[in-house]
C-alpha cells in the first residue's frame, strides 16, 4: 500500500492502540497547534516504527495539551530494512543530507565508522536520530533505522558477523561497472561501507581486501563525493540485489 502524502505524518514513541489516546509532546504540540494551526477533529498519520501507520484524530483536553487518538490503521508495519549503512562522518551540513538520503534509500542501520582520513566527527548522536525520523516522516517510511555509536574501522571489522557481506566503494578498483560484482553476491544480509572524502588509506584498503566477507566495487568512471557515492551505491545495490527486485 502506497503512502498518503496529502496528510501530515508524525512519528511518536508510544505504542499505537486503536482508540487509546496518546499525549503529544511539547514539541509536537507546538508543531501541530502553532505551526500547522490544526484544530480539534483534524487528522494526521502517526507511526512508531512498530505498529504500522494510523489515521489519528486530534483533541485538545486543555489549551496547552493535544491528544492523538488512533482510529484506523492505514498501512501495516513492513519487514525491517536489512541494508546496513557504514559511513565515515562528513561535515555537519553534508552529514545531515547523507543521513536523510540513507533513510530514503532503505538503510536499516546507520553506523558511523572512524577511518584514518575521516574529516568529520559525531558530536551529537541524537541529531542523527532526529534527522532519520524527519526523513521517515517526509518520505513515507514506517521503519526508523537504528543509529549506532561511532566505532573504529578496525574494531568494526574484527567483530563483524561473517554472514553479512560488506560492500565497499573503492575508488582504486579496476573497472567501472559494479553490476557483475554485485550479481555474484549470494548473501541476503548486506552492508555498504563508504569512506571519507580523502578515501581509505592504503592500510585500510589492504585490510578490507584481505577479508573474505568484503566485496570492493567501483562506481563508474567519475570521481564522486562521499555523499554522492553513498546514494549512488545504495541505489545500485537495491536495484541489483536489494529490495527493488
Amino acid at each position: 500500500m502506497r503512502a498518503n502524502f496529502r496528510m501530515q505524518r508524525l512519528f511518536i514513541d508510544a505504542d499505537i492502540i486503536n482508540g487509546s489516546p496518546i499525549e503529544a509532546s511539547q514539541d509536537q504540540f507546538n508543531y501541530l497547534a502553532n505551526v500547522l494551526r490544526l484544530e480539534a477533529g483534524a487528522e494526521v498519520l502517526t507511526f512508531n516504527g512498530r505498529d504500522g501507520e494510523w489515521r489519528t484524530t486530534l483533541s485538545f483536553p486543555s489549551r496547552k495539551r493535544i491528544q492523538l487518538t488512533p482510529v484506523e490503521q492505514t498501512r501495516p508495519q513492513p519487514k525491517p530494512f536489512d541494508l546496513h549503512y557504514l559511513f565515515a562522518p562528513l561535515k555537519v551540513g553534508r552529514l545531515d543530507y547523507l543521513i536523510q538520503k540513507a533513510v530514503e534509500m532503505g538503510a536499516g542501520l546507520l553506523q558511523p565508522v572512524m577511518t584514518q582520513h575521516v574529516q568529520g566527527k559525531i558530536t551529537n548522536i541524537d541529531r542523527l536520530r532526529s534527522n532519520a525520523v524527519e526523513a521517515a516522516e517526509q518520505c513515507g517510511i514506517l521503519a526508523i533505522p537504528e543509529v549506532a555509536e561511532p566505532v573504529r574501522l578496525a574494531d568494526l571489522l574484527e567483530r563483524w558477523p561473517r554472514e553479512r557481506r560488506i560492500i565497499y566503494c573503492d575508488e582504486g578498483n579496476a573497472g567501472q561497472n559494479p553490476l557483475p560484482l554485485l550479481n555474484a553476491i549470494k548473501e541476503k544480509h548486506l552492508a555498504l561501507l563508504v569512506g571519507p572524502e580523502g578515501g581509505f588509506s592504503e592500510d585500510e584498503r589492504s585490510l578490507l581486501r584481505s577479508l573474505d566477507f568484503v566485496t570492493a566495487i567501483p562506481l563508474g568512471p567519475r570521481i564522486l563525493r562521499a555523499d554522492t557515492a553513498a546514494v549512488a551505491a545504495m541505489a545500485v545495490i537495491q536495484a541489483a540485489i536489494g529490495d527493488w527486485e
